[in-house]
């Protein structure tokens, strides 16, 4: 949980030094924005590599979720400490950082193709420990970059090259991974060039960002009303209830992502061999991506709380109709979930921190840890699949989504007052 120690808060919320003009912001947001194409391919990777090393090593669903678990898991391990690093090294080092730590687990998937199972899993809590620094230091900055009412629409425009990301990555992944592998044991080696490249892409980024001019930051002192008389982010309902949005967002779409191959590969579904149905994971996550660009342009105007809502009930409608239907409409209603998913991350995030003041940074902190969802939510339906079938289980992720239409409901008017 988190702490309101000095030494271990996440770092306050970014303001530019003297109140950075629009040109400096612009170029910051364009530089950040790369970071978040990055770790947009990275985590779309899992989606490939979860059913080819669910044939490789002969695990159970629930045994392959384990590639989640420790994915995500390190979200809400790592978070904090991440924090108290950026505060104490600033955000821009902070990401080098993070993009060496991300370098340094995709190399570890070289030994671990001749290790096993394990040492795949060490890989990948590496990795995402470095993409963990990277998301605490870059969701808040991207939020002051700019008037508050907005924030809404900027997390729109760079999570939509997050999921530019996510849409190259598992078409790409299939094409190197999947299109030459076997069920031998010795298919593990598809991995190796893969991930050696995205090595050495993290560590060129790590010294672009090394010389790179960034606006000045500081820690906010600031306590807007919402703010005033609480003494953490904790006593803000709305950011309690962001959380466990986050919570619950992150884990449906990514138990989605992680089901897709598999649920294509059902004989009432489509029944498309593991490299096939890889073209189709890159549509949900484009759908993703679509979406959020029209939110960047929709969501300037329109209410966040209410166009969250609208799109939760949606992909309600979407995940029964593929929970309880056959063929090309089952196929379609989970893939046209991608779209549905597009504005709700950042809509979430961004709700959830308004009004916080000071609070802001543990507050990012807080919301950060609660990807934790993308590890336990892929992990309970992954029991489910085993026990009543993969077409089945997607019934939770649909439980999950109606949550986030609650908070979308709740909060429909957050902005009215500016």
């Amino acid at each position: 949980m988190a702490s309101t120690a000095p030494n271990t808060t996440p770092a306050a919320p970014p303001q530019a030094a003297g109140g950075a003009q629009n040109g400096t912001n612009t170029s910051a947001l364009v530089i950040v924005t790369l970071l978040f194409f990055m770790w947009g391919l990275i985590t779309s990777l899992n989606d490939v590599l979860i059913p080819h090393l669910k044939a490789i090593y002969t695990l159970s669903y629930f045994q392959a979720m384990l590639v989640q678990l420790c994915f995500f898991g390190a979200y809400f391990i790592v978070s904090m400490p991440a924090g108290a690093l950026i505060r104490r090294i600033g955000y821009q080092k902070g990401a080098v950082t993070g993009l060496l730590i991300a370098a340094g687990g995709c190399v570890l998937f070289y030994p671990a193709s001749f290790g096993g199972y394990g040492l795949f899993l060490l890989a990948f809590f590496v990795l995402a420990s470095g993409i963990t620094v990277l998301q605490v230091a870059a969701n808040p900055y991207v939020t002051m970059l700019g008037p508050p009412r907005t924030a809404s629409s900027r997390l729109n425009l760079t999570q939509a090259f997050n999921s530019l990301g996510t849409t190259i990555g598992p078409s790409l992944g299939g094409f190197l991974i999947l299109s030459t592998a076997g069920v031998a044991a010795g298919s593990a080696a598809t991995v190796r060039g893969p991930y050696l490249a995205l090595a050495g892409a993290l560590a060129l980024l790590a010294v672009l960002f090394f010389v790179a001019r960034l606006p000045q930051i500081a820690d906010s002192e600031d306590v807007s009303l919402a703010g005033e008389g609480h003494g953490s982010a904790w006593a803000h309902r709305h950011l309690v209830l962001g959380a466990i949005g986050i919570f619950l967002y992150v884990g449906a779409e990514v138990s989605i992502g992680s089901f897709l191959i598999n649920f294509l590969g059902e004989s009432q579904i489509a029944g498309l061999a593991h490299a096939d149905a890889a073209h189709y994971v890159s549509i949900y996550w484009g759908g993703a991506m679509v979406g959020r660009f029209i939110g960047f342009v929709v969501m300037r105007v329109a209410s966040p709380g209410k166009t969250l809502a609208v799109n939760s009930l949606l992909a309600i409608g979407l995940v029964l109709a593929a929970t309880f239907g056959k063929g090309s409409v089952a196929m379609w209603a989970i893939l046209a979930v991608g779209l549905c998913n597009s504005i709700m991350f950042p809509t979430i995030f961004s709700m959830a921190l308004h009004g916080l003041g000071k609070y802001t940074g543990q507050g990012s902190g807080i919301l950060c840890m609660a990807i934790v969802g993308g590890a336990l939510v892929p992990f309970a339906q992954g029991a489910l699949a085993d026990a009543i079938g993969v077409q089945a289980s997607f019934i939770l992720p649909a439980a999950c989504y109606a949550f986030i239409l609650y908070f979308g409901v709740k909060y429909s008017s957050m902005y009215a007052a500016q």
